[in-house]
């Protein structure tokens, strides 16, 4: 559905974008803060709800948000819907007395540590085995789960099957293919790849390392993406940067399907949100790989995006806030069902939901949820966005502005572990 990533970190656009990723094309829903018509108060004795969501691109979603909150009896439920830099505007939100009581995001280890959201485990607990254990595993600070996943927005590498038939390409496998396809298919008007508008600086900054079969940090919260490997990838990064097949200067970013749809690019990174576009203007002329391997230690990567809703420490009624997290993010598989697969595609979170999600159970649907099982990689809660933009600034350095490879991944490093004592 939508991209990104607490008053403890560097809020902004790039942050935002960091999760999943928001189709925002024109003719999408262009929405802003609503509520579903009760006001900010409470009313007959009932708890007063703040909720919070970002501005999602999938037309329908508003909607979907409010007609939910309507059907919630319990509490005077106020939506607000919230466009623009949503991340600024929730730090700003969840140190004032007038910010959200409860709100989607995504994991941050910071927020936990600083007390600024509370632990759900009581209301989990019920079904916390039908969560995948690495969905739980991102939201959890030590052994205490504090959000409760709402969508998994795996992404991809989308390509043109008839664009790759005719120029002799099969679907890259590795980095070396991939720049090697790039290549071949950039003829003829249309370029050959598109990572975005930073040239995958932004978005391939930590699936970049996973590829190379290293790890951002390890198990312990240490330094760990160092390695001649993540070198490596940042070598083959800059041969791809520099072949001068990357599109550049798109209308929209990686996260809209237009530059694929509209023939503008042979191949695009883009989430599983984007699919069902696609399919309506294509077809079946197109498939999907995930970020191919790169060198001998090499793995393909599925990025995992998606959101989680967690309880503010200040909510004016923690319990009662809790209370409707419960029912509407446990209780009502229904309405978790028409959000992850009526409005865009995502793979619910929830084990029992994703098996009967029958929208993902054929064709390139059905494929994205298999290679996201097998190659799926996840937001490490100790990784902040604040290394998030160091990682970032490594691969623009290296791989846009062609500095040398070995220093910033040293300088990165020292970076990291500066801001890993300060969550230790």
């Amino acid at each position: 559905m939508s991209p990104e990533q607490n008053p403890s970190r560097s809020f902004g656009r790039r942050s935002f974008l960091r999760a999943s990723g928001t189709v925002a094309a024109a003719g999408f829903l262009a929405a802003c803060g609503g509520n579903t018509g009760r006001g900010g108060g409470s009313a007959g004795g009932k708890a007063a709800i703040s909720q919070w969501y970002h501005q999602y691109g999938e037309a329908g979603t508003q909607q979907a948000a409010l007609r939910y909150a309507k059907t919630y009896s319990h509490a005077d439920l106020s939506v607000q819907w919230i466009p623009g830099d949503y991340a600024s505007k929730l730090s700003s939100g969840l140190v004032s007395s007038s910010g959200p009581d409860v709100f989607e995001f995504h994991p941050d280890v910071q927020m936990a540590k600083s007390g600024q959201i509370v632990p759900l485990d009581d209301i989990i607990a019920d079904v916390k085995s039908d969560f995948t254990e690495k969905d739980l595993a991102a939201n959890s600070v030590d052994g205490k789960v504090y959000g409760i996943r709402m969508i998994d927005d795996p992404q991809f590498l989308y390509y043109r099957k008839s664009l790759l038939e005719k120029a002799g390409v099969q679907p890259p496998t590795t980095f070396d293919e991939l720049i090697d396809a790039s290549r071949k298919l950039d003829k003829d008007g249309v370029k050959g790849l598109y990572l975005g508008l930073k040239a995958g600086s932004d978005i391939l900054a930590s699936p970049l390392v996973w590829a190379t079969g290293s790890e951002l940090l390890t198990a312990d919260h240490k330094v760990a993406f160092d390695t001649p490997a993540t070198v490596e990838g940042l070598k083959k990064m800059r041969e791809l940067y520099t072949s001068k097949t990357l599109l550049l200067g798109a209308p929209t970013d990686w996260f809209d399907p237009s530059a694929f749809i509209q023939g503008l690019t042979a191949m695009q990174w883009c989430g599983l949100w984007a699919m069902p576009g696609i399919q309506k203007a294509l077809g079946d002329d197109f498939g999907i790989v995930p970020l191919p391997g790169i060198g001998s230690a090499g793995r393909p990567v599925v990025y995992n995006g998606g959101w989680s809703t967690y309880v503010s420490a200040k909510a004016k009624d923690v319990d009662a806030a809790k209370a409707f997290v419960k029912w509407l993010w446990i209780e009502q598989t229904k309405l978790q069902e028409d959000w992850c697969t009526s409005y865009g595609f995502h793979i619910p979170p929830r084990k029992s939901l994703a098996a009967k999600a029958t929208k993902l159970q054929s064709g390139t649907a059905a494929e994205a949820v298999k290679l996201f099982g097998t190659n799926g990689h996840y937001d490490d809660p100790y990784w902040t966005q604040a290394m998030t933009t160091i990682s970032q600034d490594m691969v623009n350095n290296a791989v846009v502005s062609g500095k040398n490879p070995e220093s910033e991944v040293a300088k990165a490093r020292t970076r990291v572990e500066a801001e890993l004592k300060k969550i230790a």
